[in-house]
């Protein structure tokens, strides 16, 4: 379905060929500064406590923000607005503040490059450090839903086929990530995060035509719509059915969601602790800003009362580019999909650098370590040389991956993405909280936490499970991974106490 302008295509090539210039100057500028894999892992340039912030909230807030996301709530109403844009970052904000400072205290103090090596050196167990390893491999699920939401803004731009698209972006982008690492990430995110601040207000003053009769006639466009888009909660949706899911689930996914190695290692960028307030401040401002632009799927809702296209049903992941391509003259068309176009790949790169160093340093190396050359300086070349093979073999199965969520969908690849995600987090969380706040914390509860976690959310996303006094299921990845942090937390802290008292006896 080609909706694009033939002016909207050129301008569009035009686009991605200056937008992919500016990154490579910055990628190049990085890369040569890269010695070694901790250079690429956690940088060896003193940022701006302000640009690492930024670079965090570009982090953060991804392409399910400004792509996915908006979808739910076109199909579904205030019901998701007040999920996705107030109750999860409220808590994401909060626990983000409270967790940035003990994390980056150890991890700074060991020279900690990944979050498996932080749990290795905080719980002395190099037997859990390569678990958590082996678990990063779950966030290769946002990396697909990344890639599926560019390659549908894309596509349509540019009027291009969706695998050409995604083969393009992806050799791109992980072939500039080869090379770039943390020093081109901070450059390239902050750059992202100012697009996205422009963009963030483009999208979200572009509906004001649509409240000319006040707040109060804005919703009576939607009521008139469908009277489910106006409610609190909405029973026909899976994700938003009850408060069980809007609230409580929220609050727990905002709380761990921060677990996350691409957002909570971010801290370890900054060179000195005088600078975490700022950075903090820089972060959490321009987040809650991206956080509000889900409420643009509203406004697409009312553009399309029907959710098609020309006879053609929109596809929820489809929703966003549809409205961009549809609503905006060609160069304000063209400045909010270089918008879309950064939410996404600022968060990719993080993910690309987290996962690749994570399988290089965390799993390679301690499992095939004696194949490495013993001296330091080769030792470091080979290291850098495996860490952008793991690279390559992760955007191989990226593509096939990614290729399957656009030609056999379902529902949502949202939902795909935070049912891996939202698993790894779930695991991380006891043992970061617990790790940072409770000094004699033994390895005995945080594995068992971590363990539960994992066996908790497939348990209730895959077989469906039901919620005590509630509608709520497993079906929503948010509900099981709820289920999941709160059963972790309690087991966690039940042998936490034995262990505690039999270590006291």
């Amino acid at each position: 379905m080609d909706i694009a302008s033939k002016e909207l295509v050129t301008a569009g090539w035009i686009l991605v060929i200056a937008y992919s210039a500016v990154i490579l100057f910055f990628v190049v500028r990085g890369a040569l500064k890269i010695k070694n894999l901790s250079d690429y892992a956690v940088g060896n340039i003193a940022f701006s406590p302000i640009a690492v912030g930024l670079a965090l909230a570009a982090s953060m807030t991804s392409a399910a923000t400004f792509i996915i996301n908006p979808g739910f709530i076109a199909f579904y109403g205030v019901s998701g607005v007040i999920s996705y844009a107030f109750v999860m970052p409220a808590a994401a904000m909060i626990s983000i503040v409270l967790l940035t400072k003990g994390f980056r205290k150890h991890g700074s103090s060991v020279k900690a490059l990944t979050m498996a090596q932080w749990m290795g050196t905080r719980y002395k167990s190099k037997a859990y450090s390569l678990f958590f390893a082996f678990l990063t491999l779950l966030l290769i699920t946002f990396i697909v839903l990344i890639c599926v939401g560019l390659t549908k803004v894309l596509s349509k731009t540019l009027n291009v086929s969706e695998l050409s698209v995604l083969i393009g972006l992806v050799v791109f982008i992980f072939g500039y990530m080869m090379f770039g690492g943390a020093n081109s990430m901070v450059y390239t995110n902050t750059v992202q995060a100012v697009i996205m601040i422009v963009v963030a207000f483009i999208l979200l003053g572009s509906g004001y035509e649509h409240f000319s009769n006040g707040v109060h006639g804005f919703f009576e466009k939607l009521s008139a719509i469908d009277p489910k888009l106006t409610q609190i909660t909405n029973e026909s949706s899976f994700l938003f059915r009850d408060y069980f899911e809007i609230i409580f689930a929220q609050v727990v996914i905002g709380v761990a969601i921060v677990c996350q190695p691409h957002i909570i290692t971010k801290s370890l960028l900054l060179k000195t602790d005088k600078d975490v307030n700022k950075y903090l401040i820089a972060g959490i401002v321009t987040q809650m800003l991206f956080f509000l632009v889900v409420i643009v799927g509203l406004y697409a809702r009312i553009v399309f009362p029907d959710l098609t296209v020309n006879g053609v049903p929109l596809k929820l992941d489809g929703v966003v580019s549809a409205y961009v391509v549809r609503e905006f003259p060609v160069y304000i068309g063209l400045v909010v999909v270089l918008g879309l176009i950064s939410a996404g790949i600022s968060t990719l790169e993080g993910l690309i650098q987290s996962v690749s160093t994570s399988i290089t340093a965390d799993i390679i190396k301690p499992l095939f370590g004696k194949y490495f050359p013993k001296d330091e300086k080769k030792n470091s070349s080979a290291s850098i040389l495996t860490n952008r093979i793991v690279i390559v073999f992760i955007g191989i199965v990226s593509i096939f991956l990614s290729y399957n969520q656009l030609v056999n969908p379902n529902l949502s690849v949202g939902i795909f993405a935070q049912n891996g995600v939202y698993a790894y987090f779930s695991a991380a969380f006891v043992p970061i909280l617990f790790g940072m706040f409770l000094k004699d914390t033994s390895k005995a509860a945080v594995i068992t936490a971590s363990v539960v976690a994992i066996v908790v959310h497939f348990s209730y996303f895959y077989g469906n499970l039901g919620v005590p006094f509630s509608i709520a299921t497993g079906q929503n990845p948010g509900v099981s991974a709820a289920i999941a942090i709160t059963a972790s937390i309690v087991t966690g802290g039940i042998v936490y106490f034995f262990t505690r008292r039999k270590a006291d006896a």
